[in-house]
């Protein structure tokens, strides 16, 4: 009798009780409720979370393994969830045994790149360090490769990630992250670092109303609220904002939610000696939001 017939005949697992043990619908869980939207993303997570807990199982079982690549790419706008998204896959991965310790440690390349010739190797490396046991998440990650300039150190930082990402595998867990097109331009010019991402993640941007959603869960956190007539206004805020530059989703609807409470905090000041209810002090109006750039074009003469 072959070995895989000795393990099939004699060996039972439950998976409902192995996965239960992990923990990991928790953090599923747990991520459905910090983020509103985003179900392509949940998906895939949640793909990866059970092809790590699957290949566990054969691994317990005396089943060959290949070592699924962890290595990930996270593609898509600012304020999109990326990093939420990967503090729970340090979490997922620590619950699997994948990372001894679970920990994300964020940089750019300004953590990663010296300015100097013999500058970059010990910043990288000292990074590294820090990282090792859990997640490194490297955002805006393209910007390490700066072909046209040739006294450029970006290329040296990534020779040693690769060299650590393939053979430092079961130490480190590398995510790269940035806008989608950019990213794509980064790995076209880099293969040795394209062929060790093996997870690739695109975070689309949110709807207006998925930000409107967003906004009101925030505002709920910090006990305000929005009248039903701002949130019409709201709705037309965000569709305006978002096709000016620099919008960044979530992170722009936090802003506009910032400046609303500073305009109702001046709009309550000035309203001179009237007894306030509680009302007051927790709605934002309407007028919050219109008093922002955005509508300006609405009241010129």
């Amino acid at each position: 009798m072959s070995k895989l017939e000795n393990i099939k005949n004699n060996t039972l697992v439950n998976l409902q009780s192995e996965y239960q043990k992990t923990k990991i619908q928790d953090i599923l869980d747990q991520l459905d409720k910090d983020l509103i939207g985003l179900v392509p993303v949940k998906t895939r997570i949640r793909e990866i979370a059970a092809l790590l807990l699957i290949d566990r199982l054969r691994k317990s079982l005396g089943l060959t393994s290949s070592n699924p690549g962890l290595h990930m790419s996270f593609t898509g706008s600012p304020g999109t969830g990326k990093t939420t998204v990967a503090m729970k896959m340090a979490d997922i991965l620590y619950k699997l045994g994948y990372i001894e310790k679970g920990h994300l440690l964020t940089v750019t390349r300004d953590d990663l790149v010296g300015q100097y010739i013999g500058h970059t190797a010990p910043k990288t490396k000292e990074v590294l360090k820090q990282a090792m046991g859990g997640v490194l998440f490297i955002d805006e990650a393209y910007y390490l490769y700066k072909p046209d300039n040739e006294r450029d150190y970006g290329a040296e930082s990534i020779e040693i990630l690769l060299q650590v990402m393939e053979n430092q595998r079961k130490d480190l867990v590398v995510i790269f992250a940035g806008y989608k097109e950019k990213m794509d331009k980064f790995y076209e010019s880099n293969p040795g670092l394209s062929s060790r991402v093996t997870n690739h993640v695109n975070f689309p941007d949110y709807t207006p109303e998925e930000l409107l959603l967003i906004g009101k869960l925030m505002l709920q956190d910090q006990q305000y609220r929005i009248s039903d007539e701002a949130e019409t206004v709201v709705l037309d805020y965000i569709e305006r904002r978002m096709k000016q530059p620099l919008f960044a989703n979530a992170r722009s609807m936090r802003n506009a939610i910032d400046r609303a409470r500073m305009r109702q905090a001046n709009r309550i000041f000035a309203s001179g000696n009237r007894v306030l209810t509680k009302a007051d002090l927790v709605t934002l109006e309407a007028e919050d939001f219109l008093k922002s750039r955005i509508f300006a074009e609405l009241f010129a003469d």
